[in-house]
């Protein structure tokens, strides 16, 4: 009858881990997409609701939680940002469906580094909380790939300008904008690694 009274410590860092990994899963798929691939529109939406149901989970267990490796605050903070990443690709496959966007180079080129910056992420989290200087070098590598993700926006958008279709122009210019604010949510989990490291030492 003694476990009766054992604290309950549930593997929360393990389930924002497996979060993390289903978010590499969609944007794998959105990579897919991104390239023109049949069928990856569905594999995105499908990945975005695995990875809610992963993280509703993980907020459960941090409720339940007698403690936690990381500050609770901090695990529920990681997960809710990193929500937005994937959230952010399905929206920009639907939107991108919807108005007809036949995905180009600049759109594949996107895609494939923010998925590596979500690799980075997921990396960081695999290395908190002992490997503190591990964590926040995948995070800064996670920065890195959103500024090239910021550069390759630049590019693509100073050559709509010889685009004279007005609502080409804007079709496009809205998916460009979207793909960036995909990489301002990697960067925005990636702070908040930092701010974890930095608040733990």
């Amino acid at each position: 009858m003694k476990h009766w009274f054992l604290p309950h410590t549930p593997d929360v860092l393990g389930l924002l881990g497996q979060q993390a990994h289903v978010t590499i899963d969609g944007m794998e798929a959105f990579v897919g997409w991104s390239r023109g691939e049949a069928g990856r529109e569905e594999a995105v939406s499908t990945a975005e609701h695995a990875a809610d149901t992963v993280k509703r989970e993980l907020h459960s267990q941090l409720r339940a939680a007698f403690s936690t490796p990381l500050d609770a605050e901090d695990i529920y903070e990681l997960s809710e940002r990193l929500d937005e990443i994937l959230n952010g690709a399905k929206n920009a496959v639907r939107e991108g469906s919807v108005m007809g966007i036949i995905p180009n180079d600049a759109l594949a080129g996107m895609a494939a580094t923010l998925a590596e910056g979500v690799q980075h992420l997921a990396d960081a989290f695999a290395a908190l909380p002992a490997k503190a200087d591990e964590a926040t070098k995948a995070a800064d590598a996670a920065i890195k790939c959103e500024r090239a993700v910021e550069h390759a926006y630049r590019v693509a958008m100073s050559d709509l300008l010889a685009v004279e279709d007005l609502r080409q122009v804007v079709a496009w210019r809205e998916m460009y904008r979207r793909y960036a604010r995909i990489g301002d949510a990697i960067v925005r989990v990636a702070e908040r690694v930092w701010y974890a490291v930095v608040k733990e030492g």
